[in-house]
């Protein structure tokens, strides 16, 4: 099996073309030279899904499985494709110096890819004002931010599932009825309505479909992060061509395939629960047992784009991560010691006086 390298020279200099977000074109930035990204291998049709049963007994045809050359962080554990090029590194996601090393990493190929549509002074913007809104974050890591440091354009890995259910389930249905009584309220008698519930049993059937259940195939990045840069418009998935990736990162994905699917289970069995609740109706539920068949299960690899900073500051990484698509901005909340003192300060502050000027109205 053959090693993708996923490189794109120039064919008027030689130099390596990226990635265009701002006009969907490979761009040579030594000469200026564009060229388009062609239809790929499915000639822009819709993504085609792949079996789940068949990849969990490693049954996928060769033609959906590549090898990349990966650089492994010793701090966070990211796996990050570089080109064979590069010597030595700064991992993007927690700016830990590193030495790239030949490792390869043999995965299922990603089948769609969402092209960036912020270049990186868009996104170095975000990022700033976003930074700018936080008021007690330190002064020196917004200065240090808005000096312009690099960011790193990361394909983030996620897989996404499809599935057939269909569920029978037993449990009851809850109506809300009242009671007239007569209670002692301050020595009187007094009429209370009192709410009760009676109960009757109920069973049924619901079914769904679940379409791209997304669920995110990384570790190094919180997932409260990633879930915060949602939503994300995967009906613009492209199917997948390595020239997207011309000058980005591509990260692998560290959760398997079949972990990933039981992530997924869960979410649909949140949403299964909803819909047998409404079906049930009434004013309250109670559910006993649900019982789902899931058939038809299917999935994609795909790559989603992110901007990501990882600063150090005073011995401390911060790190902001930004939709490649939308702007929306996540990170680590800094706080400056200094400001929240002031800000206490001003508080005690303006209680005393307020204290004091209603000491002082009583008088």
């Amino acid at each position: 099996m053959s090693t993708e390298e996923h490189r794109f020279p120039c064919n008027q200099c030689g130099a390596d073309y990226r990635f265009d977000p701002a006009n969907g074109t490979l761009t040579c930035d030594h000469c200026g030279n564009s060229e388009p990204i062609g239809d790929g291998p499915w000639g822009g049709a819709n993504l085609r899904e792949l079996d789940f049963d068949a990849a969990v007994a490693d049954r996928l045809p060769d033609s959906e499985i590549e090898e990349t050359r990966i650089l492994t962080c010793p701090n966070c554990a990211a796996q990050v494709e570089f080109d064979p090029n590069t010597h030595a590194a700064e991992c993007p996601f927690c700016a830990t110096p590193v030495v790239t090393d030949t490792g390869i990493s043999r995965h299922i190929k990603p089948r769609g890819v969402l092209p960036f549509a912020l270049d990186e002074r868009s996104a170095n913007k975000a990022m700033s004002d976003w930074l700018g809104r936080l008021w007690f974050a330190p002064n020196g890591l917004k200065d240090y931010a808005r000096k312009g440091r690099k960011m790193q354009g990361i394909y983030v890995p996620y897989w996404t599932f499809d599935a057939d259910t269909k569920s029978s389930y037993r449990g009851e249905r809850g109506t809300v009825y009242y009671e007239t009584r007569t209670v002692v309220k301050d020595g009187k008698r007094v009429q209370q309505q009192v709410p009760k519930i009676r109960w009757s049993p109920k069973s049924g059937r619901v079914a769904r479909f679940f379409d791209d259940v997304l669920v995110l195939a990384s570790r190094s990045l919180p997932k409260s992060y990633t879930d915060a840069l949602e939503p994300w418009d995967l009906p613009a998935l492209e199917p997948y061509q390595p020239e997207y990736l011309a000058g980005f990162r591509a990260e692998a994905y560290t959760v398997e395939l079949r972990e990933g699917y039981q992530e997924a289970r869960s979410y649909m069995a949140r949403v299964i629960e909803r819909d047998v609740r409404f079906d049930i109706g009434g004013d309250r539920q109670r559910i006993h047992a649900v019982e789902t068949d899931v058939r038809d299960v299917t999935f994609k690899h795909i790559l989603l784009p992110v901007w990501m900073a990882a600063y150090k500051y005073r011995g401390q990484t911060y790190r902001f991560v930004v939709n490649g698509r939308t702007g929306r901005v996540q990170g680590e909340r800094p706080w400056s010691a200094i400001k929240i003192t002031i800000a206490v300060t001003l508080g005690l502050i303006v209680a005393a006086a307020i204290g004091y000027m209603a000491a002082t109205g009583q008088q």
